[in-house]
């Protein structure tokens, strides 16, 4: 318990864990929200602006939604925030625990730009703050008046950013730095715009005034931002495990085309939920444009800076420093070289598992911690050890590690 690699890569495994059931909630209310709204009866007498029956569980459910607000503040009232925040929040935890404590390894790539670690940091969150001033800005503005206007305007800021990011940080954490700059646009307009909105129209309902409409017209439109961008999210959340999709030449246009991808799908649900037909084109230029993806994901991937000659960062020095790396070194390029290298020569592996590179000492001692996990303490890699990598060896692997932290 005293091994700071286990705790490290077990306090990893339960952030990314958080953030997963959060965003499970926040995109599950969000998606049933937005298709409650479009599948209303609004043929029906009285105030409300529209009813919904629904069946699940068991039961019966008789939902009504008021355009502006009830006549009066009821006696109980569900908020649906936190399942946002605390989506953001875990995000930004596991963005701090992997990217930046990681720097060296997964954000910081010298192939693609030449930046040190704290200056690669900063630029990493000013731009996450960047994205909100842009995006609320455009919203504020005349521009933001026509919707679809604004959506393309949106749609512009993210492909400009795709491409920044990719020509500033390595693929895995471009893209993943571009579901983050999303994710706090839609987490920003649920925090800035939404709920504070909806606490105005709260505050009238109980002073006994009549609340102005324009809030909940605002809301709402924020609100269907967040929906078409959720896909495209969760796409870019998953895409750094996915090397034919972040370490392509054409990752910035592979990033761009999944936004448009979101669009297609969401039009295809929110079209059918408000009943007014399914437009099946849509799934036939989401196909269209996950071929291209597809083929885009050939082009040359991007190569790591070669080892020689080149200074290894501190946190990778000691290792190669150690006693014992040499013979480690030896039995990574026999064991896993064949598979995680910048040409494999696995049958079936046409890249590196990944994405990670072993093909050097340099790269060995950058992957020490991954090395020791992986294939010293545990028996993850190789899978079903299919390169027979013996007892022995994995014990060299636990002794060189821990000999290079003390441990």
């Amino acid at each position: 318990m005293n091994d700071f690699a286990v705790i490290m890569d077990w306090l990893e495994f339960a952030v990314r864990w958080l953030h997963v059931v959060t965003a499970i909630a926040w995109i599950g209310s969000s998606f049933y929200f937005v298709a409650l709204d479009l599948g209303l009866n609004r043929n029906i007498p009285g105030p409300a602006d529209g009813e919904e029956w629904q069946v699940h569980g068991g039961g019966f459910y008789h939902i009504q939604k008021y355009l502006v607000a009830p006549g009066a503040m009821p006696e109980h009232l569900t908020w649906f925030k936190w399942e946002s925040y605390a989506t953001w929040l875990s995000g930004f935890a596991l963005l701090c625990l992997v990217y930046y404590l990681g720097a060296d390894l997964f954000l910081v790539d010298p192939a693609v730009a030449e930046i040190s670690t704290p200056f690669a940091i900063a630029l990493s969150l000013g731009s996450l703050g960047l994205g909100w001033v842009l995006y609320d800005t455009i919203c504020k503005s005349r521009f933001g008046d026509d919707n679809t206007r604004l959506m393309l305007g949106l749609y512009v800021i993210l492909v400009c950013m795709a491409w920044g990011y990719t020509h500033i940080f390595s693929g895995r954490a471009a893209l993943l730095h571009l579901g983050a700059f999303t994710a706090t646009i839609m987490t920003a307009n649920v925090f800035l715009i939404i709920m504070p909105n909806q606490r105005i129209v709260v505050a009238d309902l109980i002073a006994g005034r009549k609340p102005d409409p324009k809030y909940g017209k605002i809301a709402k439109q924020r609100s269907t931002h967040n929906n078409y961008l959720t896909l495209p999210v969760v796409f870019l959340m998953l895409s750094n495990h996915y090397p034919l999709a972040f370490a392509s030449e054409m990752n910035w246009l592979i990033a761009s085309l999944v936004f448009l991808m979101g669009v297609t799908i969401r039009h295809w649900f929110n079209t059918r939920h408000a009943r007014k037909g399914a437009p099946t084109w849509t799934w036939a230029a989401t196909a269209i444009l996950f071929v291209i993806i597809m083929w885009l994901s050939t082009a040359p991937m991007f190569q790591p800076v070669a080892d020689e000659g080149a200074a290894l960062p501190a946190s990778a020095q000691k290792f190669a420093q150690a006693e014992g790396f040499d013979e480690v070194a030896g039995i990574v390029a026999g064991r896993c070289s064949m598979c995680h290298a910048a040409e494999p020569g696995w049958d079936g592996i046409h890249y590196a598992p990944r994405g990670v590179h072993l093909d050097t000492p340099g790269q060995v001692a950058r992957h020490a911690a991954d090395i020791y996990l992986q294939a010293g303490i545990t028996h993850a890699m190789p899978p079903a050890n299919v390169s027979f990598i013996e007892p022995a060896e994995r014990q060299a692997i636990v002794a060189w590690y821990r000999r290079a932290t003390g441990g």
